[in-house]
């Protein structure tokens, strides 16, 4: 098991933890809605990507009550 030899100093150990911060989201605008979305992700609000519809949206299926 390791011990430490002698004590750590705050300021040793936060400049050790100086660049393990998270970096902010850099969100981009969807080219069919406008909606903010994540870069090289589907558009949530209008399931479009690169100008395209990708994903269906939920009111367009028909399921038939046999098939659920």
């Amino acid at each position: 098991m390791a011990v430490q030899q002698n004590k750590v100093s705050k300021s040793r150990r936060n400049n050790r933890r100086a660049h393990d911060s998270l970096s902010a989201a850099n969100p981009n605008e969807c080219e069919n809605c406008g909606e903010l979305k994540r870069p090289h992700h589907i558009c949530p609000s209008c399931n479009h990507y690169a100008s395209r519809e990708v994903i269906a949206a939920n009111d367009e299926i028909d399921l038939d009550d046999d098939a659920a």
